[in-house]
């Protein structure tokens, strides 16, 4: 089974009971906002929140799980990447911080965790540990109004075609996350525009990694070349003042 989660927008009544469930699950901190969050209510210990329009709709927020992620091709070091079970896991032992992530992912999902001596990136992991042995994340399983639901991700998108056909007036008539960026193991169906979760990102069919791909296979040769110019720099400065210092003390002399 690919794992995925199937979110109906109007379903949801802004319970935040997802929300809690998630905090508890991860053991997350309480949230320190800081003046440069994102005003969607996400950060490095709040990893899914729940977004309230003007116009009375709740719209949850988590990590897309991308089929085919942004954040996992720009990572140099392989501290993201996508499982056989649908999610997109984070290895915070071979993470740099470098933040490439963060800048790569088109729904903005990725966090820094300003608050530690060592920052990382924080985000959803979709309770890996628990789909593993056959479980279901907290997120789904908090939902008192079945608004978000776990399961099959070619079922999921089944059903959610099959309540936009049941109810065409209700519906848009488009599964998000179906095909968006190459696809997303976190779907929605809704009777607003959720475009607005992109973040201004053109979005479309073709993966993000395709799009990038050229431009990663430069990394590797950035970071050695980098490193050689850094090298380069502090054999300078040393040869100079060891030069320096001879003069002083041929001077001395």
């Amino acid at each position: 089974m690919s794992a995925a989660i199937l979110t109906d927008i109007t379903k949801c009544i802004g319970c935040l009971e997802c929300v809690a469930a998630c905090k508890e699950s991860n053991e997350l901190e309480p949230d320190r906002p800081h003046i440069w969050q994102k005003n969607d209510g996400l950060s490095a210990q709040n990893w899914t929140s729940i977004i309230r329009k003007p116009d009375g709709h709740y719209i949850r927020k988590q990590c897309r799980h991308c089929l085919e992620p942004a954040c996992a091709s720009a990572c140099p070091v392989g501290a993201l990447h996508k499982t056989a079970e649908g999610a997109v896991v984070y290895d915070g032992d071979k993470c740099l911080g470098c933040r490439y992530c963060m800048m790569a992912c088109p729904y903005g999902i990725p966090r820094y965790d300003w608050d530690q001596p060592v920052p990382y990136v924080r985000k959803c992991i979709l309770c890996f540990e628990k789909i593993k042995k056959g479980g279901q994340p907290a997120c789904t399983e908090a939902c008192p109004t079945g608004a978000t639901v776990f399961g099959d991700r070619d079922k999921l998108i089944a059903e959610g075609h099959t309540r936009i056909v049941a109810s065409p007036d209700k519906y848009i008539n488009r599964v998000w996350g179906e095909h968006e960026f190459g696809g997303t193991s976190v779907l929605y169906v809704s009777d607003i525009d959720l475009g607005f979760l992109t973040y201004g990102a053109r979005s479309g069919t073709t993966p993000l990694p395709e799009t990038t791909r050229l431009a990663m296979k430069s990394v590797p040769f950035a970071f050695a070349g980098m490193g050689g110019v850094m090298y380069g720099i502090n054999w300078i400065i040393r040869r100079r003042m060891k030069l320096t210092g001879n003069n002083h003390s041929d001077e001395d002399e």
